[in-house]
């Protein structure tokens, strides 16, 4: 993900523009993995943000593209999920409805810019998840309707695995997805960053 590049803010173009490479990169590891997710529809992509700075130009940048957000305040910080007025479309066809943006994280190592895909399992997930279980690096525990699980790569990056998507997760718990809200909350330092890759 490129630094904030002056007064205009980020360049958001051009790390939607890299989704659909990230996508087959993703795609092809899961099937080294014995994992096949060409048939699995795509919940969102996730982009994490160096700085709350960022998060908020990279946020508002995104919104002008999207129809509607819910935004709220999850492990200590808010995260944005941006329904997209024109999906982004991959390689082989599919598309991304949703981008989900993260600000500085605070557990450990994460990777900035795209971190992970989330592939939509439906109703299969129990035995996909007891099928899996050699592959999986573990399982989130998100919400009462939300426990993806998930392949960390050597790189940080993630392949997340849902029974339903993301949108209708946060449907299910409350989010109404109409317009744009934003949490109240922020941060001590605003240009705190997280733990990183160098």
């Amino acid at each position: 993900m490129p630094d904030l590049p002056g007064p205009n803010g980020p360049d958001v173009a051009a790390v939607l523009d890299e989704v659909a490479d990230f996508e087959a990169l993703q795609r092809s590891r899961c099937a080294e993995l014995g994992i096949d997710v060409a048939g699995y529809t795509v919940s969102h992509v996730a982009v994490r943000c160096r700085t709350w700075v960022q998060y908020v130009a990279y946020r508002d940048r995104i919104e002008s593209r999207a129809v509607a957000n819910s935004e709220n305040v999850w492990n200590g910080r808010p995260i944005s999920k941006l329904v997209l007025a024109d999906p982004l479309v991959l390689h082989d066809g599919r598309t991304v409805p949703m981008v989900e943006l993260i600000p500085p994280p605070h557990q450990r190592v994460y990777r900035m810019g795209l971190e992970h895909v989330g592939y939509v399992v439906g109703p299969d997930f129990e035995e996909f998840r007891e099928r899996r279980l050699a592959v999986l690096t573990g399982q989130q525990f998100q919400a009462s309707t939300c426990a993806p699980v998930y392949r960390l790569f050597a790189d940080y990056t993630h392949v997340k695995f849902y029974q339903r998507s993301l949108m209708e997760s946060c449907v299910a718990e409350g989010a109404t997805f109409d317009g744009f809200v934003h949490a109240d909350w922020s941060p001590a330092d605003p240009l705190a960053g997280p733990y990183e890759l160098s």
